[in-house]
C-alpha cells in the first residue's frame, strides 16, 4: 500500500483528498502546514506528497525546498489559478507536477495514480536496457541513478523522466508539448514554460556549462535532442 501526505491548511481539501485516496487503496497521512509535513517525513515512509503552497507557519515553497534537500520524494503542488510564479518557482525547486485550485479530487487521484505507476513500480521494457549510456551521461534505470563522467548525481523524479526519455530517442527533436505529451502523460496546456522550467534544471546538473549545452540541446523553433 502507498502512502500519500496531503499537506493543506484547508480541512475540507484534506478531507475530500482522503476520502478519494482511501477509497481508491491509498494510506493517508495529513498535515496542516509545511512544518507538519516534514515532521511527518521524518517519522513516516511517504511515496508522494500533495503539497498546497499557500500555508501558515511554513508554505508550500518552502517546505518542498527544504524537503528537497534530503528527499526525491514525487510532489504535486496545489495552486492558486492565477499564482503563475507559484507553479515556476515549485518547478524550479522539483516539484513533478501543479494542480490549480479550484480543483476535481477525481483528476488529482488520476495523477497521483500516473505518479505513482511511473516511480514506483519500475516498470521497463524488456526490449530496452536497465543502463542507458550518452556519452559520459549513465542512467541506470534498474537502480534509479544518473551518474555524470562517473559521479553520481541527484535528480528528481520528474527529471529522470525527462532525461530517460531523451536517452531511449538519442539525436531526435522534440517540442516542448511532445515532451509533455509523452513524459507527464497529460494534455500539453502551457507546456513550454513547464518544459522549459525542467530542462534548465537537467542541464544545470548535466553540464559544464549549461548557458553552452553538450548534451540537451534546443533547436530553434522545433524544440529539444540530447546529443552525446
Amino acid at each position: 500500500m502507498y502512502t500519500v501526505l496531503v499537506c493543506d491548511d484547508d480541512n475540507d481539501i484534506r478531507r475530500a483528498l482522503r476520502i478519494y485516496l482511501t477509497g481508491d487503496g491509498y494510506n493517508v497521512l495529513e498535515a496542516a502546514n509545511g512544518l507538519e509535513a516534514l515532521e511527518l517525513m521524518d517519522r513516516e515512509e511517504v511515496h508522494l506528497v500533495i503539497l498546497d503552497v499557500m500555508m501558515p507557519e511554513m508554505d508550500g515553497v518552502s517546505a518542498l525546498k527544504r524537503l528537497r534537500e534530503t528527499s526525491s520524494v514525487p510532489v504535486i503542488l496545489l495552486t492558486a489559478k492565477s499564482e503563475d510564479e507559484d507553479k515556476i518557482m515549485g518547478l524550479e525547486l522539483g516539484a513533478d507536477d501543479y494542480v490549480t485550485k479550484p480543483f476535481n479530487a477525481q483528476e488529482v487521484l488520476a495523477r497521483v495514480k500516473a505518479i505513482l505507476r511511473r516511480y514506483m513500480h519500475s516498470a521497463t521494457m524488456t526490449d530496452r536496457p536497465s543502463v542507458l549510456v550518452i556519452g559520459g551521461i549513465e542512467l541506470d534505470d534498474e537502480n534509479k541513478e544518473v551518474s555524470v563522467d562517473g559521479e553520481k548525481i541527484t535528480i528528481t523524479p520528474k527529471e529522470y523522466d525527462i532525461l530517460k526519455f531523451f536517452m531511449e530517442n538519442p539525436g531526435k527533436v522534440f517540442s516542448s508539448r511532445e515532451i509533455y505529451r509523452r513524459v507527464w502523460n497529460d494534455k500539453p496546456m502551457g507546456a513550454e514554460g513547464t518544459v522549459a522550467v525542467h530542462i534548465r534544471h537537467l542541464r544545470e546538473k548535466l553540464e559544464i556549462n549549461p548557458a553552452m549545452p553538450q548534451y540537451l540541446k534546443l533547436v530553434w523553433g522545433k524544440g529539444y535532442k540530447l546529443e552525446g
